[in-house]
């Protein structure tokens, strides 16, 4: 059974990392970079929110009976899209949420304050797209 608690608190946290994230970005990209306590606070942020976006896939994925799917983070992505938690549209950017995710994760040293700052003022809408997609996937699980 799904833990829609679990799932709500998830995508709170997610809502209250983007907030966050828009306010830090909202300098421009040579003050963000010069910046190391807004650069820190960006990934760790960012980070987190990108856990909180594969935590929510792993449990859907393994209360729809496709476990097999949940133990890689691309996987993941794939396996939302597959079981109609999220739209097709999202393919593609939860799939590079996995893999910057794993940069944030194992390649922090490299990853550049520029691309941060890209990130936070290009891509937070897919992050908001995600929790719509999630909270209409669990209004329409509730009532089935």
């Amino acid at each position: 059974m799904i833990n829609y608690d679990l799932i709500e608190a998830r995508l709170a946290l997610i809502s209250t990392y983007i907030g966050r994230l828009e306010t830090i970005a909202k300098v421009g990209v040579a003050e963000f970079a010069a910046d190391h306590l807004r650069t820190a606070a960006a990934e760790s942020y960012l980070r987190r929110a990108l856990e909180a976006v594969f935590d929510i896939g792993r449990h859907l994925l393994a209360k729809a009976g496709h476990a097999d799917l949940a133990a890689e983070y691309k996987a993941i992505a794939r396996g939302m899209v597959a079981i109609g938690a999220v739209g097709a549209e999202l393919s593609g950017p939860l799939v590079q949420m996995a893999g910057y995710r794993n940069r944030l994760v194992h390649l922090y040293n490299e990853v550049a304050a520029e691309e941060l700052h890209s990130i936070l003022t290009q891509n937070l809408k897919d992050l908001r797209r995600f929790v719509k997609d999630i909270q209409a996937y669990c209004d329409r699980t509730r009532r089935s």
